[in-house]
């Protein structure tokens, strides 16, 4: 059977500290592994649309809402796992350059929504649609069930770690 990189790190970890090898370890430097990868994918797609990551997480979160396309900016950032400063500098960002519109909630003016503009809906489809094709193409070297099995395992595993949807989600 081919050896990956993973392989090599985790036998020189059996001669060093055997005690820390396992699968939990293996499973771990995999995604971190992959993980890179996949950001590498995301960072060339987003340059190449001059865009940031941050701001790619955002169109497409806003996007994948549906119409209107809107969030309260703490629904971003906690969906994003970026911080309330992150998120108001990528918002400004967005903003500035007429892809977000930013709105008060006239049921309570101490909400303020986010949304795509008019211009903003397409721009997060293309770019969306150029990231996961990408994604895409990185994968197509491993057969389609391999990936669709490893999704799987995956999910299994962020579920039982508790990182489950909510059920307006």
């Amino acid at each position: 059977m081919p050896r990956d990189h993973v392989d090599a790190v985790v036998d020189e970890w059996r001669a060093r500290l055997p005690d820390v090898v396992g699968p939990p370890m293996e499973l771990g430097e995999r995604i971190h592994r992959l993980a890179g990868r996949l950001q590498e994918v995301v960072r060339t797609e987003t340059a190449a649309a001059g865009r940031t990551p941050a701001e790619f997480d955002v169109l497409s979160a806003l996007r994948r809402v549906g119409p209107p396309h809107a969030l309260k900016p703490s629904e971003l950032a906690s969906g994003l796992l970026l911080t309330s400063g992150g998120i108001s500098n990528v918002l400004r960002r967005l903003q500035q350059d007429g892809l977000i519109e930013r709105a008060a909630d006239p049921d309570d003016a101490r909400v303020a929504w986010v949304r795509l503009s008019e211009r903003g809906v397409p721009a997060a489809e293309k770019i969306v649609r150029a990231v996961t094709a990408a994604q895409a193409r990185l994968f197509t070297p491993a057969p389609a069930a391999l990936v669709a099995s490893a999704a799987d395992g995956l999910r299994e595993v962020l579920i039982a770690l508790g990182d489950t949807a909510k059920e307006d989600d």
